[in-house]
C-alpha cells in the first residue's frame, strides 16, 4: 500500500494574508454555546471566529491531512452574518457556527469528490437538503474533509486527499470512512462536521478521536445530494466534541423532514417532525435503567490492541451498576458482527445502481463520469491510484457484476428482516432501554493496515437502528500517543428513539467525562496568527488529464 505524504492545504499562491489585525481568539474545544456567548456579548465578531478556525486549519492541517479544500465564500458569509447581527437579525441555532462537510455532501460552490481524483471536477448545482438546512440555521461551511475513497473503507485514505492521520497518534488512522471529519473536529478545525455511515463510518471516527456522533434511524434524515453507497445501509449524521452540539446538528439536519428525493423519509412518524433534540439533554437517574450488553461484540483475547477496549468497557459497566442500572448480558449467537457483515452486507449489490443514479443526476455539472462503470473504467485506464487499497479491486469488481435483482441480494434482505425482528424481540423481552458495546473490538489500526478490523457497526447499519457514540477512555500512553488511543462505545436503540439515547449518553458522559483533547505534536498550542483578513485568489484547475497526487490542494 502506498503511504501518502501530507500536503499543505493552503499556500500563498491561493491565499494572501493581511497583517492588519492580530487574533487571540482561542477556538480549541469551542462549542456552539461558547462561541455564541462570545459573539452575542460583543467580545468577538463572526469574521474573527471564522478566521481563527481557518488559521488553525492552516497551522495544523499539514500534520494530520484532514481537509481537502476550503470554502472560498467562508469569510464573505461571516461578513454577511456580522451585518445581520449589527441590525439585530440574529436567527438560527447555528448562527456563525463554523462546520465542515465530509467531501461526499453536495455544497456549492465546491466540488463533491468523494476523495476521488476522477471526480475532482464534479460540481453540484445545488446544496444537499441537509446542507441547505445547516446553512439556513446560520452555519458557516469552512470546507470539505477528507474521507476514505468514495466511503468504501475505514482507513481514510484517498487518491485526492491522501492519508489522514489520527491527531492522538500520527502513526494510526483516524477511523473512517469519515476520518477526515473526525480528525478535524478532534483538532478543533470546526465546531462539528458531517459524515456518512454505511457500516461504521460516523461511529468509527468518533470512537477513534474521542468524539460524540449520532447515526440516525434510517429515514429520519434525507440522504439526497450525498454520494451514495447503499440504499439499505446509508445514513448521514454529525460528529462533535460534545453532546449538545451533535444534538443541535441532529435537530437541524432532521428538520428537512420528508424529501421526495429520498423515499425512505416517507415513513417518518409525525411525532418526529420539528423535534428539538437538545431538550433531551437533561439529568437522568440511572436507577432502574435496563441496558443490554452484546457479548458477541467483544474480543476477549488479551493483547495490547484488545485489552484496553475491554478494560474501558468494564469500567463503564461498573459505573452503570454503581448508579443503579441493571445490566443484561445478551449472548444470542445471532449477535456476531463478523457473521452479520459476511452474510447481510448489501453494499456490493446496491453500489453500482446507487452511484450511477447519483453521477447521472441533473444536479451535477462539470466534467465527470456519468456512471459507476465509466468511473472505474477511467480509473483503471489512467491511474490505479483511484483505488488506493488493493482489496477494493475485488469489491469493485463484485459491485460491477452484482445488482438488486440477484438471488443472493434477496436472501440478504430476508436475513436482515429476521435480524431486525430478533433485535426488537431482544429489546422487548428484556425490557431494555438501550444496548451497548464497544464501537471497535480493538484500538483503531495503524496507517498501512489492510483494513479497519474489529468494528461493530454492522448491526445498526443493516437494521436501520439509531446509535449515539460516546468516548469512554484511552489506552495506555506510548511514545507516539502521549495520552493514549481513544476508545468509544455505541449506544443503540429501537427506531426513532434518538432522544432517549441522547439522554442516556448524557447520563454516562456526566459521570465519566472521558473526552480529552489531543496533545500530539503541538496540537494543544493556542494559535495566534495575523489572519483576520483573507483575500482568495482564484485558482484554475484543469478539468481533464491525469493530475498527480502532488498537485497542490487549495481553495476551490
Amino acid at each position: 500500500m502506498r503511504v501518502f505524504m501530507a500536503i499543505p492545504l493552503v499556500s500563498l499562491a491561493y491565499v494572501q494574508l493581511s497583517m492588519s489585525q492580530s487574533l487571540t481568539l482561542d477556538v480549541r474545544e469551542a462549542t456552539i454555546s461558547s462561541l455564541h456567548a462570545s459573539l452575542f456579548s460583543g467580545a468577538t465578531t463572526c469574521r474573527d471566529i471564522v478566521s481563527s478556525f481557518i488559521a488553525r486549519i492552516e497551522r495544523f492541517n499539514p500534520d494530520i491531512n484532514a481537509i481537502i479544500a476550503l470554502n472560498p465564500d467562508a469569510l464573505a458569509i461571516a461578513d454577511s452574518l456580522d451585518m445581520r447581527f449589527s441590525r439585530g437579525n440574529v436567527t438560527g441555532a447555528l448562527f456563525c457556527i463554523p462546520i465542515l462537510l465530509k467531501d461526499n455532501f453536495d455544497a456549492t460552490p465546491m466540488p463533491s469528490t468523494g476523495g476521488c481524483l476522477a471526480l475532482r471536477s464534479s460540481k453540484p448545482t445545488q446544496d444537499a437538503p441537509t446542507v441547505a438546512a445547516l446553512r439556513y440555521a446560520g452555519a458557516v461551511i469552512l470546507g470539505k474533509a477528507n474521507l476514505h475513497e468514495l466511503a468504501l473503507e475505514g482507513l481514510s485514505v484517498s487518491s485526492l486527499g491522501g492519508q489522514t492521520s489520527n491527531p492522538y497518534d500520527f502513526q494510526r488512522t483516524a477511523g473512517g470512512s469519515s476520518g477526515g471529519t473526525g480528525a478535524a473536529i478532534a483538532a478543533s478545525f470546526a465546531v462539528f462536521g458531517t459524515g456518512t455511515d454505511t457500516v461504521n463510518s460516523l461511529r468509527s471516527p468518533a470512537s477513534a478521536n474521542s468524539l460524540f456522533s449520532f447515526r440516525p434511524t434510517r429515514g429520519l434524515i434525507s440522504r439526497a445530494g450525498v454520494i451514495p453507497v447503499s440504499y439499505t445501509q446509508d445514513t448521514v449524521g454529525a460528529i462533535g466534541r460534545c453532546l449538545e452540539d451533535i444534538a443541535t446538528a441532529l435537530t437541524v439536519m432532521s428538520s428537512v423532514g420528508y424529501d421526495p428525493r429520498d423515499n425512505v423519509t416517507s415513513a417518518l412518524p409525525p411525532s418526529t417532525i420539528g423535534t428539538d433534540y437538545t431538550t433531551y439533554l437533561t439529568s437522568l437517574n440511572l436507577t432502574g435503567t435496563r441496558i443490554g450488553v452484546l457479548e458477541g461484540f467483544f474480543n476477549r483475547t488479551v493483547t495490547n490492541e484488545t485489552s484496553p477496549v475491554n478494560e474501558a468497557m468494564s469500567s463503564v459497566l461498573t459505573l452503570l451498576r454503581s448508579q443503579g442500572a441493571t445490566i443484561i448480558n445478551v449472548t444470542d449467537t445471532i449477535y456476531n458482527a463478523t457473521a452479520i457483515l459476511g452474510t447481510m452486507d448489501t453494499q456490493t449489490h446496491e453500489y453500482r445502481e446507487e452511484l450511477t443514479s447519483y453521477l447521472s443526476s441533473p444536479y451535477l455539472s462539470g466534467h465527470q463520469p456519468r456512471s459507476m462503470s465509466d468511473l472505474y473504467a477511467l480509473a483503471n485506464s489512467t491511474s490505479p491510484e483511484y483505488l488506493v487499497i488493493p482489496a477494493q479491486h475485488a469489491y469493485i469488481n463484485s459491485a460491477l457484476r452484482s445488482s438488486t435483482g440477484d438471488i443472493a441480494y434477496l436472501v440478504k434482505q430476508s436475513l436482515i428482516a429476521n435480524l431486525t425482528r430478533t433485535l426488537r424481540s431482544t429489546f422487548l423481552s428484556n425490557r431494555l432501554g438501550a444496548i451497548i458495546y464497544p464501537e471497535q473490538k480493538n484500538l483503531v489500526v495503524p496507517i498501512g493496515s489492510a483494513s479497519q478490523s474489529g468494528r461493530n457497526g454492522i448491526l445498526a447499519a443493516v437494521t436501520g437502528s439509531p446509535v449515539v457514540t460516546v468516548p469512554i477512555g484511552f489506552s495506555p500512553a506510548t511514545a507516539s500517543a502521549p495520552i493514549g488511543i481513544p476508545i468509544g462505545m455505541e449506544i443503540l436503540g429501537l427506531p426513532f428513539t434518538e432522544g432517549g439515547l441522547l439522554q442516556l449518553a448524557k447520563a454516562i458522559d456526566d459521570r465519566l467525562h472521558a473526552r480529552r483533547a489531543p496533545v500530539t505534536n503541538g496540537l494543544e498550542e493556542i494559535v495566534e496568527m495575523s489572519t483576520t483578513s483573507y483575500t482568495y485568489v482564484p485558482t484554475i484547475k484543469p478539468d481533464t488529464g491525469n493530475i498527480p497526487h502532488e498537485y497542490p490542494l487549495g481553495v476551490y
